[in-house]
């Protein structure tokens, strides 16, 4: 059988498909392309059913969950980072309230947590990788940086307003502030999805086991960050908790979608359940 994992351009996404992308993992017979595009772009086709399996941001994920089941490894998160607020002048977290906000997508869980952090914002989409620009142009008060924005804004002169990583940590007990995790279509039925699972778990511990060789892969995808800084980004986002959720893993991402039902964010309340 061929299957088609949609995943984002970036380091960390690239760092846990190299044991894919480099062979070593036995795939069983699965024949498994690899197709790469921006968070906002597959949390899109993801409506449509278009990938077997994919990444999404988990706010997406929670409109979702009747077509997709969420795989119990894959997850990108933010423990006590996050997604950040810049903006070109110091302004303290009241410098969201009322601002104009550059933000990478409506469906990005990075947008979910700041109206959660913060209601009363407006906001204009950008590609995430014009966010910085967007704010120095003047085009948007504030940016919302994901991906590699994270560790790059202060070299282009801009100033952070708020981590929303640390306020989630602070306002949870401690809690990871889940981003995006892989979810596979429901359709495939159980004994595939189990193969498919497996071999996508794999993919990640062969990763972490090479370390070395799985930063030099992702590398190519890092957008400009050198070496150091594209270990320190994928340290950031693969990890234990993208091995396995564990208790954590699974309590922030309930937390978040508790949060966001009761303040009317998403359609549903929607239950942490993994497919395999």
């Amino acid at each position: 059988m061929k299957i088609t994992v949609a995943h984002s351009p970036d380091s960390d996404d690239a760092f846990m498909f190299f044991g894919l992308a480099s062979g070593s993992v036995d795939t069983g017979g699965i024949v498994v392309d690899q197709v790469l595009s921006d968070i906002e772009t597959l949390n899109r086709a993801a409506f449509d059913g278009r990938y077997e399996v994919t990444a999404v941001s988990f706010h997406a994920y929670a409109h979702l969950a009747d077509k997709y089941a969420l795989l119990p490894h894959g997850a990108s998160m933010g423990d006590k980072y996050g997604p950040i607020v810049v903006a070109r002048q110091d302004g303290g977290p009241a410098g969201v309230k009322g601002s104009r906000i550059a933000i990478p997508g409506t469906l990005t869980t990075a947008y979910l947590t700041l109206r959660i952090y913060e209601p009363d914002f407006e906001f204009v989409v950008v590609p995430f990788d014009e966010i910085q620009q967007a704010v120095l142009d003047g085009k948007a008060e504030a940016g919302l940086l994901i991906h590699e924005g994270q560790l790059t804004y202060q070299d282009e002169g801009l100033r952070k307003i708020v981590d929303l990583g640390e306020w989630w940590a602070e306002r949870t007990g401690g809690l990871p502030l889940p981003l995006g995790g892989n979810i596979i279509r429901r359709d495939l039925g159980p004994d595939m999805i189990a193969k498919v699972s497996k071999m996508l778990h794999d993919s990640i511990a062969y990763a972490l086991s090479h370390r070395a060789e799985a930063v030099e892969y992702a590398l190519q995808f890092g957008r400009g960050l050198d070496r150091a800084k594209t270990d320190r980004f994928v340290g950031m986002y693969v990890n234990d908790l993208t091995l396995a959720y564990g208790e954590r893993g699974r309590r922030g991402l309930e937390r978040l979608m508790t949060d966001a039902f009761e303040r009317g964010l998403i359609p549903q309340r929607v239950p942490v359940e993994f497919a395999a």
